[in-house]
């Protein structure tokens, strides 16, 4: 393979936004393999998503000292990288808003990840006593979406 083309493939790479790609090809007898991977840097980090599942259910941890000054049994977290969506249409009503409701099971929200819309339930049964994040906001693992009582 010519170094014109070693180089068209790196410039290829480069702009298809690929983490890894592996190319081969036999021509007269000589074959040319070349694999090719991106380093991740913290920015780009945040926008890659793999293995995403339809249904997930939210990682749960225990806090004792709220933020609010309101004591809560909860804290409903992201379980993926994605965008957060309190309703499941811009025109929809959120799943929930502080003071209601919730049961075990219950959709509480939605997280766009590569295209896919994951519905996330309530772990607990509870009211939810604060809404974390906004309506569009890009939300990371681990990160605080509800408090719930």
């Amino acid at each position: 393979m010519e170094k014109n083309r070693v180089q068209e493939m790196i410039d290829i790479f480069k702009k298809s936004g690929l983490a890894k790609m592996e190319y081969s090809e036999e021509n007269a007898g000589k074959s040319f393999a070349i694999y090719l991977e991106a380093a991740i840097d913290a920015n780009v980090e945040k926008q890659v998503i793999e293995h995403v599942v339809e249904k997930v259910t939210p990682v749960v941890m225990e806090s004792t000292a709220p933020k609010t000054g309101i004591a809560f049994n909860h804290t409903a977290t992201s379980p993926m990288i994605g965008v957060f969506y309190a309703a499941a249409s811009p025109t929809a009503a959120p799943f929930v808003t502080v003071g209601s409701k919730v049961k075990k099971g219950d959709v509480i929200c939605i997280i766009e990840a590569m295209k896919l819309m994951n519905e996330i339930t309530a772990e607990h049964d509870g009211t939810i006593v604060e809404v974390c994040v906004k309506n569009g906001d890009l939300v990371e693992f681990g990160q605080e979406l509800f408090k719930i009582l």
